[in-house]
């Protein structure tokens, strides 16, 4: 533990080799982060541009891509200071902001994929109700509620974490995430149940909320034609695929977080990247590709620059 001026510091202890490789780790990360940046604010950017793209589905994808932005940003500049620094460490308050923050946008993408699971499925099994239900009134109630609700629960969980008293000050990871509970003298009963709890409201009962909603999409499509089984596919299957990404990348930073420390510091490392890396990086290219209306504007986008 280090001092200054009555902060508390933590020690983040989960890069490997790190002098060694220094300027590598920093450029690699640097270039991750700036195509999460282009790639999912180029497609906010159509949606915004683009009249035909201010439907509901759309602003809800724009609204996905934003949370990835921030989620980025909330763990790449500090990893990219931490390559350029001595010492790997952080003040316990802004590691408990970045804990919140970490799992605050994690939980708040899986009320925006509920959401988007929603549309989609008065869109193809009540299309006749579709304008009067999904309301531009509704789109803004489901857009505050994604993510003001996972921001209520974790500024409880942050606050009960922020007067714990510390026995550790080292973390064997390379941003802050639960992992912080293991700095704690004594576990916490009553942080363990507020965050099962969490896990419940904006994980475990979203996820079975999707599941019911494409159940009863997939069971009208069987019946439908074969138009509105190709609309369905275009238009569900980038969700699916988001949903499972997701779903088991936050079950995999639960399972990981307590097997840790019998895991040695590269196989955590290497563990840990795809938290960060792959699904703000996965998003923007399965609603870039799959989507037909975004795509078809991506292509005269770049066709434009091409042309120019």
């Amino acid at each position: 533990m280090e001092k200054q001026m009555n902060v508390t510091y933590v020690v983040l202890d989960g890069n490997v080799e790190l002098n060694k490789y220094r300027y590598l780790y920093f450029m690699s990360v640097f270039i991750i982060y700036l195509l999460i940046l282009c790639s999912n604010s180029t497609i906010v950017y159509l949606i915004w541009k683009h009249p035909n793209l201010h439907e509901p589905m759309y602003i809800f994808i724009a609204a996905l891509l934003l949370n990835s932005v921030l989620f980025s940003t909330n763990i790449y500049p500090k990893l990219l200071i931490d390559y350029l620094s001595e010492k790997q460490i952080i003040s316990y308050q802004a590691c408990i902001v970045q804990y919140f923050m970490f799992y605050a946008l994690g939980d708040s993408e899986f009320l925006l994929l509920a959401a988007m699971s929603f549309d989609r499925y008065v869109s193809i099994c009540k299309p006749l109700q579709y304008p009067t239900i999904m309301r531009k009134t509704t789109v803004i109630v489901f857009l505050v509620l994604a993510w003001f609700l996972p921001v209520c629960q974790l500024a409880g969980l942050s606050a009960m974490s922020a007067y714990q008293k510390l026995c550790s000050f080292t973390l064997t990871v390379i941003f802050c995430n639960n992992s912080i509970y293991k700095l704690f003298c004594v576990p916490s009963r009553a942080i363990s149940v507020f965050g099962i709890i969490n896990l419940l409201n904006d994980v475990v009962f979203p996820v079975i909320f999707i599941i019911f909603t494409y159940a009863r999409i997939l069971m009208i499509c069987y019946q439908s034609s074969g138009d509105v089984r190709k609309k369905a596919a275009q238009t569900c299957l980038p969700h699916l695929l988001l949903l499972i990404n997701h779903f088991l990348l936050i079950t995999y930073d639960l399972i990981v977080v307590r097997v840790e420390s019998d895991l040695p510091k590269t196989a955590r490392l290497i563990l840990t990247l795809p938290l960060v890396i792959y699904n703000p990086l996965f998003n923007p290219i399965v609603y870039g590709l799959k989507m037909k209306e975004i795509f078809k504007h991506l292509k005269r986008l770049f066709c434009q620059d091409k042309m120019n």
